[in-house]
């Protein structure tokens, strides 16, 4: 064969197998897209510098006020920006600027932290963000506005503790629906895309979303259990009347810790203030007017037996009453549960926390106050 025969017939050969492989490819990306469609929930992709790559459309439903300006390349934030500037986010509104600069800074750290978001419409949003193993960032948005409306309603009812039963097992038989349906379509899309031909940055991605799944299921578990524990402190002996709620003060240095315990006690009446250290912990007992304090043991700045020993120090030398302190731990060994009674606490639990389990410690440590 001539030598320009065969360069044609290479070029055909490498044409025709370029050709193939941009078809799976495109193949994959309507398959991966249709796979996002699919999710019930908001879902979008951005690149290290904060760039739409890629939307589902439950996203732009949930967003219609800004979708036209949702374009590859175009900066998330800039969206934002034109957001704010039409009202769209009520909590943005007189402070723009500033609202602005958090909402980046969370963007830019994509720790997976949740929080909420309210829109002009009066819905509400829970909004999570974590990076990609690329270096982008993939962002999931769940409406809670219903939630926000059964919880409000559940916060109603627990003033009677009649009606506060029925509506605590209504109140987790419409979240367990709510969230598990919509969980389970995702994993399940999910998995089934994951076992196709995906190139490596689509498999990264659909890893991404499995794993954010994941932590999705374990969190909705974990609440409906904290759920299920029974706590009427309106009719405990020795509590303050029922327009003084029981006052706890917790100190834990994660911010998911933090929040699962606000979540478990906030549900049963209980009135929670929540510091991220031991430091934070004596000087906000120190202003008074807490009937428990729960402490974690590890802790920056100062760790959680230094602060129930300083507590305990400044009672005796003050006259003050003893305030009844709980240490919620992931050291559990002997050693770890004979220093924190000799510091002073009245209890040690182990992590994972049930809220059985801290109820009871609860109820022990505060049995001296009745009369």
């Amino acid at each position: 064969m001539a030598s320009g025969g065969l360069g044609a017939w290479i070029s055909r050969l490498l044409g025709g197998r370029r050709a193939e492989a941009e078809a799976r490819a495109r193949l994959a990306e309507a398959r991966l897209r249709d796979a996002i469609d699919a999710i019930p929930e908001g879902v979008v992709f951005l690149d290290a510098e904060g760039r739409y790559v890629l939307w589902n459309r439950r996203y732009a439903e949930i967003y219609h006020r800004s979708a036209d300006l949702f374009a590859p390349g175009a900066r998330l934030i800039d969206t934002l920006r034109v957001g704010v500037a039409r009202g769209d986010y009520p909590d943005a509104i007189g402070r723009e600027a500033e609202w602005l600069a958090e909402r980046e800074a969370k963007l830019f750290t994509a720790t997976g932290d949740r929080h909420e978001q309210q829109v002009s419409d009066g819905r509400w949003l829970m909004i999570e963000e974590r990076r990609t193993s690329d270096g982008g960032v993939i962002g999931l948005r769940v409406d809670i506005t219903e939630m926000k409306h059964q919880a409000e309603a559940l916060e109603q009812a627990l003033a009677h503790a009649e009606a506060a039963q029925k509506a605590k097992g209504q109140f987790l038989a419409d979240m367990s629906h709510e969230l598990r349906t919509p969980l389970n379509g995702v994993m399940g899309l999910a998995e089934a895309l994951d076992a196709g031909q995906l190139d490596p940055e689509q498999r990264a991605l659909v890893s991404d979303i499995r794993a954010a799944a994941r932590q999705l299921d374990r969190l909705v578990s974990g609440l409906l259990d904290y759920g299920d524990a029974d706590l009427a402190p309106d009719e405990r002996p020795g509590r303050a009347p029922a327009d003084h709620p029981l006052r706890v003060l917790a100190a834990d240095d994660n911010p998911t810790n933090r929040k699962v315990i606000a979540l478990m006690l906030e549900a049963a009446g209980v009135e929670v203030t929540t510091v991220e250290n031991g430091f934070e912990a004596v000087e906000a007992w120190r202003a008074g007017g807490f009937d428990m304090v729960l402490m974690d043991l590890r802790m920056p700045v100062t760790d959680g037996i230094s602060a129930i020993r300083e507590i305990r120090a400044e009672e005796a030398a003050r006259g003050r009453s003893r305030t009844p302190a709980i240490v919620l731990s992931a050291n559990t060994s002997p050693e770890d549960r004979a220093a924190s009674a000799a510091a002073g606490a009245d209890g040690h639990i182990g992590k994972p926390i049930r809220a059985e389990t801290l109820f009871a410690a609860m109820e022990a440590a505060l049995e001296p106050k009745a009369a």
